[in-house]
């Protein structure tokens, strides 16, 4: 009998223990507060815009070769410091260098082509001012042959008349025929000189005018092998692979002893960041953001090499084409920031808080006030109609983001709690939010007000449509 009590004992400990749990209210106790409730105040609210961007060098060259050859000599690695002009490679120039020496025997050759075609012209005019020189002496005999001519005429007619007189002889005769006839053939003989001196002087003239010519190809000719000269100098210059900017190599794409080809375009050899101490961060910023952005707003990041460093920048542009990757479209932003110490590096990823709007000192609210709405809507407001307080025709406001609308703000509903301990809606008008808090523009919100922003122990169901008003759950009834 005594077992039997004890097993009778133990059952009834055991069941009010079940009954109790189970039977006990879900709820806290009647003091516990229904809602939870924060205060209007006031401080600063700081707008910004969170992206992710990658780390740029402000200007990258890529340092290709323009020439094909066999690279004999690298000068630059990673990391390496580079000047404007400095060799970075070499490749290997030895064929190139026997054609410059070729080119420049060629380039002598001429000039001394040309030295000879001006020597000839030189002999020539000499020629010309010679026969020049004797065409004027031919025609001074030409002129004495004529005044001896006439002198011998008249000497025959005056022997001939003193003859017809029987005054002279005949011997004096014929010696003046004879001497008529004399400076005739002197004449003829000065007249033929000149002839043939003038025929020389066509001839020395065609010479000099062959030689001109001979001499304005030999020119030519220097002008070409010159040019030819040039371009096989510039190869040869090509051979060195030179930086075009100062900076700093952050890629070598080539090996001791490899064949560039550069054929069908020329190969990147060197990746060259111009200057470290200014980069860039490219971000991706969405479209629902891009038009928050401008010019000169302060930037604050973080990199993940540096989690407990921060970094600022400032935004520079943003580039008018879009990106659309999965119906997601998005905008990149160039922002600019001061690498002094050269602490950030080229492909980071930056996590970027880029600030749109600041406010010192205003009235603010909790988002988490502005998104509360009780289980059992209330009364709509009497102030104002909906869209005036800008709230849609639905009744809803338009959530504390669209506080980023510039101007008047937009439109919001907060709760605060009435005297008979249930939430009165109040329609305002916000500004900009931080996140956290939103700016109140216009409202009936005093400063220390009391609002909604979740519900208490008692109300842990307030804000769902399908709980009792009460907010806790019916007691069972008693079974003993």
């Amino acid at each position: 009998m005594r077992r039997v009590w004890l097993w009778v004992f133990g059952f009834l400990v055991v069941a009010g223990a079940a009954g109790f749990v189970l039977w006990s209210p879900a709820g806290g106790s009647a003091s516990d507060a229904p809602y939870r409730l924060a205060s209007v105040d006031r401080g600063p609210i700081t707008a910004s815009v969170r992206a992710t961007g990658t780390l740029n060098p402000v200007t990258t060259v890529l340092v290709g070769s323009q020439m094909s050859g066999q690279v004999v000599e690298i000068l630059a690695d990673y990391n390496t410091p580079v000047k404007e002009g400095q060799v970075v490679a070499r490749l290997y120039s030895e064929q190139i260098k026997s054609r410059r020496d070729a080119a420049l025997a060629d380039l002598a050759q001429a000039r001394a082509e040309r030295d000879t075609k001006s020597a000839q012209i030189d002999k020539a005019r000499s020629a010309l001012q010679r026969s020049e020189a004797q065409a004027a002496d031919w025609v001074a005999q030409r002129d004495r042959a004529r005044a001896q001519l006439a002198e011998a005429q008249r000497n025959l007619e005056r022997q001939t008349e003193l003859t017809a007189r029987s005054v002279g002889t005949q011997n004096a005769l014929e010696q003046a025929g004879t001497q008529l006839d004399i400076q005739r053939a002197n004449l003829a003989s000065a007249e033929a000189q000149i002839a043939s001196n003038r025929a020389e002087m066509v001839g020395l003239k065609a010479d000099i005018a062959l030689a001109e010519g001979g001499l304005k190809s030999s020119e030519a000719a220097i002008l070409q092998r010159q040019a030819k000269l040039r371009d096989i100098e510039i190869d040869l210059a090509r051979t060195e692979i030179k930086s075009p900017v100062e900076g700093v190599v952050i890629k070598r794409d080539i090996e001791l002893g490899q064949t560039v080809a550069a054929s069908l375009s020329a190969p990147t050899l060197f990746t060259i960041a111009q200057d470290l101490r200014e980069i860039d961060i490219y971000a991706n910023i969405d479209e629902a953001d891009v038009g928050r952005l401008k010019a000169e707003q302060k930037v604050s990041f973080t990199v993940n090499a540096y989690p407990n460093r921060s970094f600022e920048g400032v935004v520079r542009m943003v580039r008018l084409s879009a990106q659309t990757v999965q119906n997601v479209v998005t905008y990149t932003a160039v922002i600019s920031v001061r690498n002094r110490d050269q602490a950030l590096l080229p492909g980071m990823t930056a996590n970027l808080q880029i600030v749109t709007d600041e406010r010192e000192d205003v009235l603010r609210v909790p988002n988490a006030a502005l998104r509360f709405r009780p289980a059992i809507a209330p009364a709509p407001p009497t102030i104002g109609s909906a869209a005036a307080e800008g709230l849609n025709p639905r009744g809803r406001d338009r959530g504390p983001d669209a506080a980023q609308a510039a101007g008047n703000g937009s439109g919001g509903r907060v709760y605060r709690l009435g005297q008979d301990g249930h939430p009165q809606p109040v329609p305002v008008r916000v500004g900009v939010t931080d996140g956290s808090y939103t700016e109140v523009l216009r409202g009936d919100l005093p400063e220390g007000t009391a609002l909604v922003v979740g519900g208490g122990p008692r109300a842990g169901a307030a804000t769902d449509a399908n709980a009792p008003a009460s907010g806790t759950r019916p007691r069972p009834p008693r079974m003993f």
